[in-house]
């Protein structure tokens, strides 16, 4: 085995978190720090071109290429489970959606770690200090940080017209869900520069790559984390890792930060033998600490995706059903860096409540302006609309296992989607929702005719079986390595991002959170990845 030196920091995952990490740690020149990242550099050209996830996902150039396990919940349905395996990690291949949740998010999440520092009011700050916003410096938002964030650079009649329709339905117009409160309909804001996508890659690396107490390791990947005894329990002191065909190990002084995402970093605890003992003797990996919560408590967005036919109205699926409409798309792109080609996934979004009982928003709608049969197939064509659903807080809860002990497996994700009976009954008042605001005034000239799920489906039953038929993720895994008091059984971290009973070993990724944030997740990891960085270099 190769030696890779010696190190005070070893990063592992150059995506979202580590990114930040890297950037914040070597700010202090006298440490050293290695980033270790199993994908390859973000020269991918369709990265950065915002259309670019549609390539993205689902290939192995960028794509872990992950799947989820047949899921009852989704009527024996299995999904591609997205997670960026390239510099910049998912924040290269995701919906570059800038939003933060809301602020009860924050404060549930201090309740459950018993540390006000995970508080909104104490997070808010954090928000502000990487982010760099296109209407300059406020009481909400920052300037100046190297987390760009832009309006949108395109418009479409028929999402005008759904935002005065969910007007109409009461859902009122914001132009900003990122205060802390999200009720409201709007245009997400994005994460780009001048309509080219702005990944952790460019904001926190490039401006660092030149610093000499930072090491990049690419194409290289994790097989365990080197686990010692001491005199006072255990402690991580290295990783062991593949690349360019040997076999390495690096030593960490100090700490090793695992930032692997909610799939990577568990995936590596359980191979480095802490998680739970009975799954770890299965596969015959020596039980380091026997930590029953590794894996477990995975939360995740579930989106109904809700189509509908219209007449009279331009849509992506006319715009791109011929040659000519797609040399217009891409000429309006390379002149002017706007158009079809500039577009997130979802343009305008909504946060509502699916009933009255609700104490505030549960519901995230992303909605856009084309369709078709799922994620990789051909638009429709036909003009139509997609109106997609999510439930912001689910109760279900999966895991994620290793599947055996070769650290080039897949593991097995296990979603548990719709499996409560408060998730089915939620989704399918959401249904009932989305068909109200479609039936509003406000789009009635367009003549919507819905084609997925279909009208037949009307008791809470039949919508629930229908939302587990035309369903998919949204790509927002968090929760499996849940930081929370020491009391928690299932919390793998203290309030500081510790493993417990493991000395010099963090996580710092959307595993940690104890819950899912109300709405897209990236954004809050950086946050994250900003507290730890302070917590690591004052520890």
């Amino acid at each position: 085995m190769e030696s890779a030196g010696k190190y005070d920091y070893i990063i592992i995952g150059a995506g979202t978190a580590g990114c930040v990490l890297a950037n914040r740690l070597t700010q202090d020149r006298d440490v050293s720090v290695l980033l270790i990242e199993a994908g390859a550099k973000d020269d991918y050209v369709w990265i950065h071109i915002p259309v670019g996830y549609l390539y993205c996902i689902d290939n192995p150039r960028t794509d872990w290429l992950y799947r989820t396990e047949a899921d009852a919940g989704l009527n024996g349905r299995s999904l591609i489970y997205p997670r960026g395996k390239v510099l910049g990690g998912s924040s290269s291949i995701n919906g570059m959606i800038y939003m933060r949740g809301q602020s009860q998010d924050y404060d549930q999440w201090a309740e459950l770690t018993g540390d006000s520092g995970w508080r909104w009011d104490a997070v808010l700050p954090l928000f502000k200090k990487t982010e760099d916003h296109y209407n300059g410096p406020d009481e909400f938002h920052g300037a100046g940080g190297e987390w760009r964030v832009e309006k949108q650079r395109l418009k479409w009649d028929i999402l005008e017209a759904f935002r005065e329709a969910a007007q109409q339905t009461g859902i009122p117009k914001t132009d900003d869900f990122n205060r802390g409160d999200n009720e409201g309909c709007g245009y997400f804001d994005v994460n780009q520069k001048k309509g080219i996508r702005w990944n952790t890659a460019k904001a926190f690396l490039k401006s660092i790559a030149r610093r000499g107490n930072l090491d990049i390791m690419t194409g290289c990947h994790v097989r365990r984390l080197k686990i010692e005894s001491t005199d006072t329990g255990k402690a991580c002191t290295g990783v062991e890792f593949i690349g360019g065909g040997q076999e390495w190990f690096a030593e960490a002084s100090r700490e090793t930060i695992l930032a692997a995402g909610a799939i990577g970093s568990p995936q590596i605890l359980q191979l480095s033998g802490i998680g739970p003992a009975s799954l770890l003797q299965q596969h015959g990996i020596p039980v380091q600490v026997d930590h029953p919560g590794v894996g477990e408590n995975l939360q995740d967005h579930l989106q109904i995706r809700m189509a509908f036919k219209i007449k009279g109205a331009r849509t992506l699926n006319t715009m791109a059903g011929n040659w000519f409409g797609k040399m217009m798309i891409g000429m309006e792109y390379a002149l002017n860096r706007s158009g079809p080609m500039s577009m997130a996934p979802s343009q305008l979004g909504a946060f509502t409540r699916s009933d009255l009982s609700q104490a505030r928003p549960n519901l995230q709608y992303h909605v856009q302006p084309l369709s078709l049969e799922r994620f990789g197939e051909p638009l429709h064509a036909f003009p139509a609309f997609t109106a997609s659903v999510c439930n912001l807080r689910p109760t279900a809860r999966g895991h994620v296992r290793i599947a055996s002990g070769d650290a080039m497996a897949a593991p097995k994700i296990t979603a548990n989607y719709l499996s409560t009976p408060e998730d089915r009954k939620i989704a399918a008042a959401s249904l009932t929702l989305t068909r109200r605001i479609v039936s509003a005034p406000a789009l009635k000239k367009y003549m919507p005719e819905e084609f997925k799920p279909g009208i037949a489906y009307r008791t809470e039953e039949e919508l629930a079986r229908a939302a587990g038929d035309i369903s998919t993720t949204i790509f927002h895994p968090v929760g499996t390595c849940s930081m929370g008091r020491a009391e928690d059984p299932l919390a793998v971290l203290d309030n500081q991002l510790r493993v417990k009973q493991v000395a010099r070993l963090r996580v710092v990724d959307a595993s940690v959170m104890p819950t899912i944030t109300s709405g897209n997740p990236n954004s809050p990891v950086i946050m994250i990845a900003e507290r730890a960085a302070h917590m690591i270099r004052s520890a």
